[in-house]
C-alpha cells in the first residue's frame, strides 16, 4: 500500500525552462517529477532525488535541490485509491524545485511515463493536469528570483 504522503520535484533550468513528463497510464497527463515515500521515516530530500532518478534518469545529487516549505493536502483521484489502504482518500504533497544549469538528456521508466518536454515555464504550467503543480509551476520565477538575491 502506498503511503498518502508524497513530494512534487519541479525540475527546471536556470533559465525557467521547466521538464515534464506524461504518464504511461494517462496519456494526455503531464506533470512534473512526484511520488510517495517508501516508508514514514523516508526523508523528503531522499524521495525527491530517488524519484527523479527512477522517472527521469536524471542523478540530482550534482544540482541544487531546494524544499520550497510548500504543502498541499487533495483528494486523491478515486481511480488511484486502490493503490491505499482502505478508507485514505487525501494525500500530503511537498513541494521541492531541482534547478539544473541547462537541459540534460531524460531517460523515461517506460512503466511509469511515455513522453518528456522541456517547456517554458507558462507553457508547462498551462499542461499540467494538476493544480498542484500547475500552482507551483507559476510560482518558480519568483522563488529563482528570491533565491538569486540572498
Amino acid at each position: 500500500m502506498k503511503i498518502p504522503e508524497s513530494v512534487l520535484v519541479i525540475v527546471h533550468t536556470a533559465a525557467l525552462e521547466v521538464l515534464l513528463i506524461e504518464r504511461a497510464d494517462h496519456p494526455g497527463f503531464w506533470q512534473s517529477v512526484t511520488g510517495s515515500l517508501e516508508t514514514a521515516a523516508e526523508p523528503l530530500a531522499l524521495t525527491c532525488r530517488r524519484e527523479v532518478l527512477e522517472e527521469t534518469g536524471i542523478d540530482s545529487e550534482d544540482h541544487r535541490l531546494v524544499d520550497w516549505g510548500l504543502e498541499h493536502r487533495y483528494e486523491i483521484y478515486p481511480s488511484w485509491r486502490h493503490r491505499y489502504a482502505p478508507g485514505v482518500t487525501h494525500n500530503v504533497e511537498h513541494v521541492f524545485g531541482l534547478t539544473l544549469p541547462d537541459r540534460v538528456s531524460v531517460r523515461l521508466n517506460a512503466r511509469e511515463h511515455r513522453d518528456h518536454r522541456w517547456m517554458h515555464w507558462r507553457d508547462a504550467a498551462d499542461r499540467c493536469f494538476s493544480w498542484t503543480n500547475a500552482q507551483a509551476i507559476r510560482m518558480l520565477p519568483d522563488r529563482l528570483a528570491s533565491a538569486e538575491s540572498r
